[in-house]
């Protein structure tokens, strides 16, 4: 009440504000003419002659010459319009001033809802996040019209088969992927993305179309992470989780520290039982690669406590610190990284930079604070 109380007050002060000089007297506006000022001159002269403050003759003139003026200022003025009775002015304004609310009300009573109370916040997140929905399902509806009449955009369906995706609408993401193959040509990112649909659709597995998409998306790019993830995961699903777990962790080493899948690949890892990691280089895969599991898990534990060691004695390395704690995280053993990334803050305490590139990296790995 009070808020429609302070709108009745601002639309009653905007409209005395427009209104108010209608009910004023015209005759202030006589005041600053040429006419008037010569009126009071000739006013001034008969004082003036009255109080013998000039002589008659010097009047007489002074009289004639404004009396000339004055009649010249009242020809050369325009003819004023009829001024309107004050009284149909006056009630031109009351009208308004009613009519203005009533008809406004008129308005908002059929189309608005006064009795409707507000919405709970819960509610508002609610109808906000299906109208994120609805507008995506708007440009669904508006790609796909512009492609009926232009099914050859590969630009078009590129941007059509990730929110059919999102949407959950995994069919018709598969036959968009499809086509932005078609009409943009070959490429691992697209494979991958196909693949991925294909095994969404198929409630996450990893079918056998789905693999050989991912197979072309690794032979055009052997170090796509989509494609590779994925074929672990049908390794894993076909039983072979020795396969998968080789598959992750080579996928692991590659990884940028701040890949944001990392994570994913991790705990996938450590569900197949695969917690250790060739931790350090691409040679020691490829030299671990004919071992047995159990010899390579040995090569690989001597490696880390190896690492772990010139830490110790020389802790300004700040990329072997981080190697060391994800080959912990990797190995499942969560308190020795812990353990790690503190020695590390501590190694590197008096160098600002090292330590800010340090707590960026641990953060990356989960660590961070």
């Amino acid at each position: 009440m009070t808020l429609w109380f302070v709108f009745a007050l601002m639309t009653v002060a905007a409209i005395f504000a427009v209104l108010w000089p209608l009910g004023r007297n015209g005759r202030a506006q006589d005041q600053g003419s040429e006419v008037a000022v010569y009126k009071d001159q000739l006013a001034e002269i008969e004082r003036d002659l009255a109080a013998d403050l000039i002589p008659a003759a010097d009047a007489e003139a002074a009289r004639v010459e404004i009396s000339r003026r004055l009649l010249a200022a009242a020809a050369s003025e325009p003819a004023m319009a009829p001024k309107s009775n004050l009284k149909w002015r006056r009630a031109a304004a009351v009208l308004a001033l009613a009519g203005l609310p009533l008809v406004a009300i008129g308005i908002y009573m059929p189309l608005g809802s006064p009795r409707l109370q507000d919405f709970p916040l819960a509610q508002r997140e609610r109808g906000s996040g299906s109208g994120v929905a609805q507008s995506l399902e708007n440009l669904v509806v508006q790609v796909q019209q512009h492609l009926e009449k232009n099914p050859t955009d590969g630009r078009g369906w590129n941007v059509l088969a990730p929110v059919l995706e999102r949407l959950g609408r995994f069919d018709d993401a598969v036959r968009a992927y499809r086509n932005s193959l078609t009409y943009n040509g070959e490429s691992a990112e697209r494979r991958s993305d196909l693949g991925e649909a294909i095994s969404a659709a198929a409630g996450g597995v990893v079918t056998v179309e789905a693999k050989a998409e991912f197979e072309r998306a690794q032979a055009l790019n052997a170090d796509d992470p989509k494609a590779n993830y994925f074929l672990g995961l049908a390794a894993e699903q076909d039983g072979r989780k020795g396969d998968a777990a080789t598959i992750w962790r080579a996928l692991l080493v590659k990884a940028p520290a701040d890949a944001p899948w990392r994570a994913l690949v991790q705990s996938s890892l450590a569900r197949v039982g695969g917690g250790t990691m060739p931790a350090l280089s691409d040679e020691t895969i490829a030299a671990s690669k004919d071992m047995a599991e159990g010899d390579r898990n040995a090569m690989v534990r001597g490696m880390v406590d190896r690492l772990a060691t010139r830490l110790k004695q020389n802790g300004d390395d700040v990329d072997g610190w981080l190697r060391l704690v994800r080959a912990y995280l990797v190995m499942g053993e969560r308190d020795k990284a812990m353990g790690a990334s503190a020695d590390a803050r501590q190694a590197v305490a008096s160098d600002a930079e090292r330590l800010r590139q340090l707590n960026e990296g641990l953060r990356t790995l989960g660590l961070g604070g």
